[in-house]
């Protein structure tokens, strides 16, 4: 079965994860104590937008070395957000 390279990073399977989990991230965080806004949302929302950003960022970088060494970062983002 032959794959259709991405054109646009909404195009990427990755990426669309991403965004969900994003999603999902931001409306279970409302349910947060008013408290927590300015910390431990605040770190969590943000740590969960850097997944797919970075996957953006190595979409837009050239050559095919630069880009798998940039999808290391994604996956240690999500890793810092899923030990949380």
């Amino acid at each position: 079965m032959q794959r259709t390279p991405a054109r646009t990073c909404q195009d990427l399977i990755v990426w669309q994860k991403a965004h969900q989990f994003v999603l999902t991230v931001y409306r279970l965080s409302n349910d947060f104590p008013q408290q927590e806004v300015y910390g431990l949302t605040s770190q969590l929302r943000r740590a969960a937008i850097s997944v797919p950003a970075n996957i953006v960022e190595g979409l837009k970088r050239k050559g095919r070395n630069i880009r798998l060494d940039s999808s290391t970062w994604p996956k240690r983002r999500w890793k810092s957000v899923v030990i949380f």
